[in-house]
């Protein structure tokens, strides 16, 4: 079997044991350049995954990932980041790993390999043709993922496979997204340039979607979760900025519209209370934009 690129040797670190400190962090930098280039070679694919997860988020379907090792790492972290950034359900954006939890902290030996957990994955979450799967695999080969991905096919759930492998053939999946990054620094170790490019691929997905829902009003996280003080501070910058209000005031908002910054924030242009302005939003499906423009 051809092997992927993901397994391919390296001939710019062959030698890589006899540079020097220096030489070895340039070497692997000069690498890491590639990845973005290749990330962007795949922006008509990513924005079509896009488009099917908006798709199946306005019919209240949901989006899983779904994968082993590093890939179902980046998997569970993208979707991690989601309710606090945008302020959506946890059940909105799963990861689903190889292993369970412990595989997050711990490789769990052969754990990508049992086709039938992949398979039993997808039907204890139930998925139907609402929801969007995201099979991972660096190497295009994981028996895990695969199997989850054609069980999620059969059910008519959408389907998306993130790779770095170049020609692979045979995957169950409408959209495959495969930035070639090349051969990694140290053969095999997909935890490096294939990692980094799921980490952006997974970011363009999970963002682009969030923004095409109103989850973003220029450039701001209007639908972010204040659970810390960071993220409290940032709701009041924001309050402040679109309003001109100065910070205690619209700390003073901010109270009113139950720490919510879409809600505030229509409270205060739309000059009405937290009940109205809630109610204003729903009508405009949430958008911010379309709330405060009305």
């Amino acid at each position: 079997m051809k092997l992927p690129m993901t397994e391919k040797r390296n001939s710019k670190s062959k030698n890589i044991d006899q540079l020097d400190t220096l030489e070895i962090v340039k070497l692997i930098n000069s690498e890491d350049m590639l990845v973005a280039p290749a990330v962007g070679r795949e922006s008509k694919k990513i924005a079509a995954a896009v488009d099917m997860i908006v798709e199946r988020f306005k019919r209240n379907g949901r989006l899983f990932y779904v994968g082993a090792g590093t890939s179902g790492r980046l998997g569970v972290l993208d979707a991690s980041e989601c309710p606090p950034t945008f302020g959506v359900s946890p059940l909105l954006v799963q990861g689903i790993i190889a292993g369970g939890k412990r595989a997050l902290v711990r490789a769990v030996e052969g754990a990508e390999d049992k086709i039938k957990d992949g398979i039993e994955q997808i039907k204890k979450r139930k998925i139907t043709a609402k929801d969007v799967v995201v099979g991972i695999a660096a190497c295009g080969l994981t028996p895990f993922v695969r199997a989850a991905l054609k069980e999620a096919k059969k059910r008519k759930a959408g389907t998306i496979f993130i790779t770095c492998a170049g020609a692979i053939k045979d995957i169950p999946a409408e959209i495959v997204i495969n930035p070639v990054v090349g051969p990694e620094i140290i053969t095999g170790s997909t935890r490096m340039k294939a990692g980094t490019a799921t980490k952006l691929v997974l970011n363009l997905l999970t963002t682009t979607a969030m923004i095409k829902m109103g989850k973003v009003y220029g450039n701001l996280m209007v639908d972010l979760k204040a659970t810390n003080n960071k993220l409290r501070n940032r709701s009041v910058r924001i309050v402040s900025e679109m309003t001109g209000l100065s910070k205690n005031d619209s700390t003073k908002l901010l109270k009113k519209a139950d720490m919510k910054v879409k809600t505030a924030i229509v409270m205060y242009f739309r000059k009405v209370n937290s009940a109205d302005a809630v109610e204003i939003l729903n009508e405009c499906g949430q958008s911010l934009r379309k709330a405060i423009d009305k």
